[in-house]
C-alpha cells in the first residue's frame, strides 16, 4: 500500500520521494536527473542483469541534486569521482560489496546514523579519523581483508557494533571500553583474533555479547564477564573456555553475570566436571545451549534454573541420561545418539522435543523400551511359534497404561477364544457372575506385503480401535514403536489394555479393528478377556513398574490348565508423593490357599524392558 501511495506522486520515478526498482534507479543515475525530491534510493546491480556491473561505473555526480536523499541501499555498485558533493544529508547508508579499501576523507559521514558495509574490500574503515556524532550503528560484517576496527572515542553515541565473519581482523581498538551505550556486540568467527581489550569489561550497557567461533582466543578473564552487569546473551560457541582462565582456581561458569537470559556453549569442550554444584547466581537464565559438548549426563547446577525455557543438548553423542530436567518449553536432542533415558521433575510438563533418533528407551511419563523375560513360559503352546533361538531379546513397549510387544510368529495360538481371519473381529462380552472384564489381550499377526497398495492407510500410523457398540465407547492406541518384519515375512503384535476406567460389562457388543501402515498386511487377529473375579482372592505375583509413567502397579496371573485358565489383571493406583522412584522392577509374591509355594501351577508374564531391535520409532 506504501508503494502505491509513492508511486501516485508523480509518473516520472525521478519525481517521488522513494525509488526502488532498480531500473528506475539505474537510469536515474546514468542520466543524472535525480531532484531534490529523492527521500530514499534502492540499486542493485544484480537485479539488472541486462547490465554487467563489473563494467559499468556510474558517477558521484549523479548524486549531487539529490540533497534530501536519506536512505541509500547500493549493492554490487562501483561509483568513480569525488564524495564531496555526495549525499550530505544520509542517515542510513547500506553498501553491499562497496569496493575501496578505505571510505575515502571526502565522505560526507556526520549526519550517517546507520552505516552497514557487509562484504566489503575495507581494509580500515577510514584513513585517519573521522568525527561519527550520530553513528549507533556500525555492521562491517564479511569484511574479510579488514585488519582494524577505528577508534570508537570518534563514535561516542554508537550502540551496535557487527564484525562477524572479519577473517583478518586481529586489532580491536582498546577506546571500545569508552561506549557507554553499546548494547550489542558481535565478533563470531573472527579467528583471528587473540586478546581481547581488557577495558572491554568497561560496558557497562552492553547485553549481547557473542564472540563464538573466535578460535584462536588465548583468554578470557573472569572479571571482564562478571562486571558486565547488563549483560543478557553471551555466545561462546566453539571456543574452549575452560582452558582460557587465567584464575586456574576459579571457573568462568561461576562467575558469569547474574543478569544472563540466554548463554550458548556450543561446542566448547566441556566435560561433566566442568560445571559448578549449581547456577544460583544465574536466576534469570531463559535459554541454555549446551550442544556438541563431551557430557554424559544433566549437570546438576541445571536443575535449579527455575526461569528456562529452552534448553539445547543437540550433537552430544556421548549423552547417556537426562535425569531430573526442570520444567522447558523447548528441549532439543537432535543427534544424541547415545541417549537411553530421559526423567522430569514435574509431571505436568507440556514441552517441545526434537529429536532424530531411536536410541531412547525410555522417556517418563511417555514410553519405557525393555526386553521381556518369560515370554515363551507364559504361552507355552506358543513355543514352535517363537524364534527361541534368535540371540535379539523379545522387546516391549510400556506407554499409556498399555503392554506391547512385537516378535516373529504366525499364527494366534490356541489360548485366545476370539480369533478371526483379517483386521477386524466383533464379538459380545460373555455374562459371568462376579466377573468385570477390566483388560483385553490383542494377539496380530500380520506379514510384509512388500508393496503399496490403495487399500492400506497411508496416512495412518499402526493402530488398534476398540469400539463399545453397546455404550457407544471406542478408544484408539498408537504405539510410539512398532515391528516392521521383512519382506515376505510374518510379525506378531501382543499387547495388554487396561479397561480399569471403563470395563466391559456382560452382553456388551464389542467391534476390534487393528489398522497396518501401508505395506503391512493383517493376516489373522486374536482377541481374549481379562476378567477378574472381584470377591475371591487369588495368589498373584506383582510386577511393580516404575510409578513415574501411569502410577499404575500391573498384575498379571495367566493360568496353566484349559479349566483353570484365566488372567488376572488389575491396575491398582499409587500415592502422588512417593518416598523413592524405583528403576529396577520388583517382584512380591502374596501367597493364599494354594500350597505349592505360593505360586502353584500359575505361569508368571516378567515385564522387564530394554532397546528394542527392528522396531520403529
Amino acid at each position: 500500500m506504501g508503494r502505491e501511495i509513492v508511486r501516485l506522486e508523480s509518473k516520472e520515478p525521478w519525481k517521488r520521494s522513494r525509488v526502488w526498482h532498480h531500473k528506475d534507479s539505474f537510469k536515474i543515475l546514468t542520466e543524472k536527473n535525480g531532484t531534490e525530491t529523492i527521500e530514499g534510493l534502492v540499486l542493485d546491480m544484480h537485479m539488472y542483469p541486462t547490465i554487467n556491473s563489473n563494467e559499468k561505473v556510474l558517477e558521484t555526480n549523479a548524486f549531487s541534486r539529490m540533497q534530501e536523499l536519506k536512505l541509500l541501499h547500493l549493492s554490487h555498485v562501483k561509483l568513480r569521482g569525488c564524495y564531496a558533493k555526495f549525499c550530505s544529508g544520509l542517515r542510513w547508508l547500506c553498501w553491499f560489496e562497496f569496493p575501496l579499501d578505505s571510505i575515502p576523507v571526502d565522505f560526507p559521514v556526520g549526519s550517517i546514523i546507520v552505516l552497514e558495509m557487509q562484504y566489503s574490500n575495507l581494509r580500515q574503515v577510514f584513513k585517519g579519523t573521522k568525527y561519527l556524532p550520530s553513528l549507533k550503528t556500525l555492521d562491517l560484517s564479511h569484511s574479510h581483508s579488514l585488519t582494524e576496527t577505528i577508534e570508537f572515542s570518534y563514535c561516542p553515541n554508537l550502540e551496535k557494533l557487527v564484525l562477524v565473519d572479519c577473517t583478518s581482523l586481529i586489532y580491536v581498538h582498546g577506546s571500545i571500553g569508552n561506549l557507554e551505550r553499546l548494547i550489542y556486540l558481535n565478533m563470531k568467527d573472527c579467528k583471528k583474533i587473540r586478546l581481547l581489550p581488557k577495558n572491554i569489561c568497561m560496558l557497562n550497557s552492553l547485553e549481547t555479547f557473542i564472540i563464538s567461533g573466535c578460535s584462536n582466543l588465548k583468554e578470557l578473564s573472569i572479571e571482564m564477564l562478571r562486571n558486565m552487569d547488563s549483560l543478557k546473551v553471551l555466545e561462546t560457541d566453539e571456543i574452549p573456555i575452560s582452558e582460557l582462565c587465567l584464575e586456574r582456581s576459579l571457573s568462568i561458569l561461576c562467575s558469569l553475570p547474574c543478569s544472563l537470559v540466554e548463554l550458548s556453549l556450543w561446542g566448547c569442550n566441556l566435560s561433566d566436571d566442568a560445571f559448578p554444584m549449581d547456577f544460583s547466581n544465574m536466576s534469570s537464565l531463559q535459554r541454555l545451549n549446551l550442544g556438541n559438548n563431551p557430557i554424559c549426563s544433566l549437570p546438576n547446577c541445571i536443575k535449579g534454573l527455575a526461569r528456562l525455557d529452552k534448553l539445547s543438548f543437540s550433537m552430544c553423542t556421548s549423552l547417556k541420561s537426562l535425569l531430573g530436567l526442570p520444567k522447558v518449553n523447548n528441549l532439543d536432542i537432535v543427534d544424541c545418539i547415545s541417549l537411553e533415558k530421559m526423567t522430569f521433575q514435574s509431571r505436568h510438563v507440556e514441552t517441545a522435543i526434537s529429536f532424530n533418533h531411536s536410541s531412547l528407551v525410555e522417556w517418563q511419563y511417555k514410553f519405557k523400551l525393555q526386553a521381556i523375560i518369560g515370554l515363551c513360559n507364559l504361552l507355552e503352546s506358543m513355543a514352535p511359534i517363537l524364534q527361541k533361538d534368535d540371540p535379539i531379546p523379545i522387546q516391549g513397549l510400556y506407554e499409556c497404561g498399555i503392554l506391547s510387544t512385537f516378535f516373529g510368529g504366525n499364527e494366534v495360538p490356541g489360548q485366545f477364544s476370539h480369533k478371526s481371519r483379517g483386521s477386524s473381529i466383533s464379538f459380545t462380552v460373555p455374562l459371568l457372575d462376579n466377573h468385570r472384564t477390566r483388560g483385553l489381550i490383542f494377539f496380530v499377526v500380520y506379514s510384509n506385503a512388500g508393496y503399496d497398495s490403495p487399500i492400506f492407510h497411508h496416512n495412518y500410523w499402526p493402530h488398534i480401535t476398540v469400539k463399545n457398540k453397546s455404550k457407544g465407547l471406542s478408544k484408539v492406541y498408537e504405539p510410539s514403536h512398532y515391528g516392521i518384519p521383512g519382506e515376505g515375512e510374518d510379525m506378531i503384535w501382543l499387547s495388554h489394555w487396561s479397561l480399569e476406567d471403563e470395563p466391559l460389562q456382560g452382553g456388551d457388543e464389542v467391534v476390534v479393528s487393528v489398522i497396518m501402515k501401508s505395506g503391512l498386511l493383517v493376516k489373522e487377529l486374536g482377541i481374549r478377556l481379562v476378567q477378574v473375579q472381584q470377591e475371591e482372592n487369588h495368589n498373584m505375583m506383582s510386577i511393580s513398574t516404575d510409578s513415574s509413567y501411569d502410577r499404575l502397579s500391573f498384575n498379571m496371573i495367566l493360568g496353566d490348565s484349559d479349566e483353570e485358565e484365566e488372567v488376572f489383571s488389575r491396575f491398582v493406583c499409587l500415592p502422588d508423593e512417593e518416598e523413592e522412584q524405583q528403576d529396577d522392577i520388583t517382584v512380591a509374591t502374596t501367597t493364599g490357599s494354594n500350597n505349592s509355594g505360593g505360586l502353584g501351577g500359575w505361569k508368571v508374564l516378567t515385564a522387564c524392558f530394554c532397546c528394542p531391535v527392528g522396531m520403529k520409532m
